[in-house]
């Protein structure tokens, strides 16, 4: 999505030039991205960091991040991550607002709001999200920490401009 930069006098007038001019740049924010599928061992460190880094614990059932094997040890390893979706299914199909989108296209996660339905884990096309033994959702941030934890460079975190 891109934005245009249209000049209106009256904005420049009640907020100044420069605030005018600073409205109308590009947003960028961050979101992680599987660069290379190809490198996972199936080390799991992604998992701990994000679950140590998050909740304070390491937990693989509290890591966004989910490395799956593809046909036993000798298969593939598959990396399943919240891909960001412009129009994500979770938000819509959680009932109690706990998933929750905001303007520049991130969906942000309210633990204290979540029941543990799992509609938003039924809905989410890749099964990025799941659910905790407390039965909380469990979804990326895009914060980034499993990143500099993957010792083979599979995850980046890439800017993405709204």
């Amino acid at each position: 999505m891109s934005v245009v930069s249209v000049k209106d006098p009256i904005s420049e007038t009640k907020m100044g030039p420069e605030k005018a001019t600073q409205d109308t740049k590009p947003k960028k924010r961050r979101r992680l991205k599987v660069a290379h599928p190809e490198r996972c061992i199936g080390c799991l460190s992604c998992m701990f960091a994000c679950s140590r880094v998050n909740t304070g614990r390491v937990s693989l059932d509290r890591s966004a991040i989910k490395i799956k094997t593809q046909g036993g040890l000798e298969g593939d390893f598959a990396v399943v991550v919240c891909r960001a979706c412009k129009d994500p299914p979770c938000v819509k199909a959680c009932p109690t607002g706990a998933l929750e989108q905001k303007e520049d296209g991130r969906v942000v996660f309210h633990r204290d709001l979540c029941k543990g339905c799992g509609n938003c884990a039924d809905a989410c096309l890749i099964g990025a999200i799941t659910l905790d033994k407390e039965k909380k959702a469990v979804k990326c941030k895009h914060c980034g920490a499993c990143v500099a934890f993957c010792p083979h460079g599979v995850l980046e975190l890439e800017e993405v401009t709204y």
